[in-house]
């Protein structure tokens, strides 16, 4: 496996330390690059200690590329009833996803279904707590392109529609309940949504060339004491200093976008180029964008963007076509690839850049949907068409082995 350091300068290393992530308890304190002064190049040359995961070895039956003490399984096929007894069938395309514990140890992993003319819509696979696999269902259908979204603190899944009028759905995992649609968080191309646990604002991406950073702060609440998102406000980012820096929040007066699209209501507020995958992780949104391929982190606390990753940086960049991303349990950012060379890659808290994994014969496809079970050592994710590169034939996989916690 080819690991590459991260390079940085001084003075974005110790912006990093400090302001991003308050020193070396948490972890970007020397974890990922920065531009230093909004510039596009690269800083000085800074090395960084190396902690790969270990070399990918040749594939597995299924196509999967591991290191040594990693092994991969297959939990569901596009169109084939995961489960017998059921009488589900796992939906086409898979996209975002996340899992969800549950009272018996076990967990549950959802999956959204980008589909368009209401196709679309998310499953679930629930496991008992050996990871077997026990129940499949539908926890949303009827609705059109569910690209990613996001878990909620309090434990529901949030569907993003991604067409000019999409909109965001809160689902159950457990079935609990009908899903329903989320006018307030705005109608544009969405495509993730990750949510603060301790002030409850709702962020979210767009996926378009010239799409917003958004946020959604709730007016309300319900009667089981948790924010209410059918009303509150609606704001879009300004970056105030440029590529970098301080944010401004605008509050957006028509988020249906009747007259005039969501994203152009506020002249001032900052284009970024394709947001895909967003997950919020001790006071920070790390958002990517494909169109640049980057990855930002946006302090919540502070009120400010920095990028992290840019694969201008590095003359043979191991990670491009940025998408869908999640945390681990240790802090790795690890980045789905919406093809390149389908790796799943890993931003490490010591300052190292290395694939988790690779597929091999999914040349056609995309990789979708990372999301670790609540114990870290088990992480899902989608080949989102396949080796035919057709929706209908998606795949999604598990992943056990020594993940670092």
């Amino acid at each position: 496996m080819v690991v590459q350091e991260i390079n940085v300068d001084d003075t974005r290393r110790k912006l990093l330390q400090i302001s991003l992530f308050g020193g070396l308890a948490a972890f970007v304190g020397g974890n990922v690059v920065g531009c230093g002064g909004g510039s596009d190049a690269p800083g000085s040359p800074t090395p960084m200690p190396v902690q790969p995961f270990g070399p990918l070895q040749s594939p597995d039956p299924n196509g999967v590329r591991l290191p040594i003490g990693f092994e991969a399984r297959i939990v569901a096929r596009s169109g084939i009833t995961p489960l017998l007894g059921t009488g589900f069938n796992w939906h086409a395309s898979p996209d975002g996803g996340a899992t969800f514990a549950t009272q018996d140890g076990g967990w549950i992993y959802v999956s959204n279904s980008e589909v368009a003319n209401q196709g679309g819509g998310a499953g679930a696979l629930r496991f008992d707590s050996v990871g077997q696999l026990i129940d499949a269902y539908s926890i949303l259908s009827g609705t059109t392109r569910n690209c990613a979204g996001g878990p909620t603190p309090w434990g529901t899944w949030l569907s993003c529609e991604e067409f000019a009028e999409g909109n965001v759905w809160e689902c159950d995992p457990f079935g609990g309940f009908n899903p329903f649609r989320l006018p307030a968080l705005g109608a544009f191309t969405h495509e993730a949504a990750s949510v603060d646990p301790v002030s409850g604002i709702v962020y979210m991406s767009e996926d378009r060339p010239d799409g917003r950073f958004y946020r959604f702060t709730s007016d309300g609440i319900t009667l089981g004491g948790l924010p209410d998102l059918t009303t509150g406000s609606l704001q879009v980012a300004e970056v105030i200093d440029g590529l970098e820096g301080r944010v401004r929040w605008h509050d957006v007066s028509d988020p249906a976008g009747v007259v005039v699209p969501t994203r152009l209501q506020v002249a001032a507020s900052t284009p970024f180029n394709r947001g895909e995958g967003l997950w919020f992780d001790s006071g920070f949104v790390y958002m990517a964008t494909t169109g640049d391929n980057r990855i930002w982190a946006y302090d919540a606390r502070n009120e400010e963007i920095t990028v992290l990753y840019d694969d201008d940086f590095f003359s043979e960049p191991i990670l491009k076509g940025v998408d869908n991303l999640t945390v681990s349990l240790r802090g790795d950012i690890i980045v789905a690839e919406d093809g390149d060379d389908m790796q799943l890659v890993a931003l490490t808290p010591n300052g190292a850049i290395g694939p988790i994994l690779q597929i091999i014969g999914h040349n056609d496809s995309e990789i979708t949907g990372p999301a670790f079970d609540p114990s870290g050592t088990r992480l899902y994710f989608s080949s989102q068409r396949g080796t035919t590169g057709l929706g209908q034939d998606g795949v999604t996989f598990e992943v056990q082995g020594p993940f670092p916690i």
